[in-house]
């Protein structure tokens, strides 16, 4: 049996890019040790816990994304920050997680619509609805489900 090294993903959201296009479908592939030690030597990072760090390594493993040719670094900071945890969850998944944690993870949806032109706002005027929305979601990490407590 052969070792699967590169896994496609749906964005919940997606990156809509300079020209308005929407990129949700993409693959990640298997990190090695040099795309974790190589954005230490980037200039820009200033030590090993600097957040830097991460993009620099989901821009190293996301090979493709929709239509673009290559992935940057600016395209890893201008995904929504629902999309930019979905990667770094995949990323901890397929390098650290075991096959059925992989299986599991992937073939979970993503419960989220992507982003059109009807998408509508929330409605913010009911407060108290959306601060218990917030102080009790549940979100997705590393295969394990981590209940978020309020402060």
């Amino acid at each position: 049996m052969a070792l699967r090294t590169e896994f496609s993903f749906n964005l919940p959201k997606g990156l809509i890019d300079a020209d308005g296009d929407l990129h949700q479908r993409g693959v990640m592939r298997m990190a090695t040790a040099r795309d974790e030690i190589e954005p230490l030597r980037d200039p820009r990072v200033k030590d090993s816990e600097d957040p830097l760090v991460t993009l620099i390594i989901l821009a190293r493993v996301v090979t493709q994304l929709g239509d673009l040719s290559a992935v940057s670094v600016r395209d890893i900071e201008n995904l929504f920050a629902l999309d930019l945890a979905y990667l770094q969850d995949l990323y901890s998944v397929i390098n650290f997680g075991t096959n059925e944690e992989i299986a599991a993870f992937l073939s979970e949806p993503s419960g989220q619509e992507p982003l059109t032109e009807e998408s509508q706002p929330v409605d913010a005027s009911d407060g108290e609805a959306n601060v218990e929305a917030a102080t009790g979601a549940s979100r997705r990490r590393g295969g394990a489900m981590i209940e978020e407590v309020a402060p």
